[in-house]
């Protein structure tokens, strides 16, 4: 194979990669469909920071170590940032050291999983089981209990701390 040859092999795997990714994009909860909390373009525009709605409406991803959330050590939760749903309690967070905020356990009933073949890989995304929002990936490498680690994007949480003592 020449390097002409090898070029345009290169670039229509990326072609391929970037279309697997715009259907999956495409078909993704973050479109609404389906879920309790439905808002059109212009109204998720208005309500989120334009890095949330790149995450949660779009599937993008932060930077890893961006988020002041991932040294959130306080007690309290963990809501989505488009609809409010609590999602994470502080007591299943810990430090992946992946740079992300990392969680073990969802809170009941919070969150939804679909697999995600973009970038020619096969992981587990997770939504917000209640706006179909973007938050991030669940992998097998995370501790015990559960064995699981929620790597999540900070800007698709908001931090509520537990109420303290006056």
């Amino acid at each position: 194979m020449n390097r002409r040859q090898t070029l345009r092999a290169g670039a229509s795997l990326l072609g391929l990669l970037a279309a697997s990714r715009l259907t999956a994009v495409m078909a993704a909860p973050a479109s609404g469909a389906g879920f309790e909390v439905q808002k059109s373009e212009a109204e998720w525009r208005a309500i989120l920071s334009p890095a949330a709605y790149t995450v949660l409406r779009e599937h993008g991803t932060e930077r890893a170590y961006t988020s002041p959330l991932n040294g959130e050590k306080r007690p309290g939760r963990f809501s989505c940032a488009g609809c409010d749903l609590p999602l994470f309690s502080s007591k299943t967070k810990f430090d992946s050291g992946t740079g992300w905020p990392s969680f073990f356990e969802p809170l009941p009933d919070a969150v939804g999983t679909q697999v995600d073949t973009a970038y020619g890989m096969r992981r587990t995304e997770v939504h917000c089981r209640r706006c179909g929002g973007h938050l991030g990936h669940v992998f097998d490498d995370g501790p015990k209990p559960t064995g699981l680690r929620y790597c999540m994007n900070g800007v698709s949480l908001r931090f509520e701390p537990a109420a303290g003592p006056a």
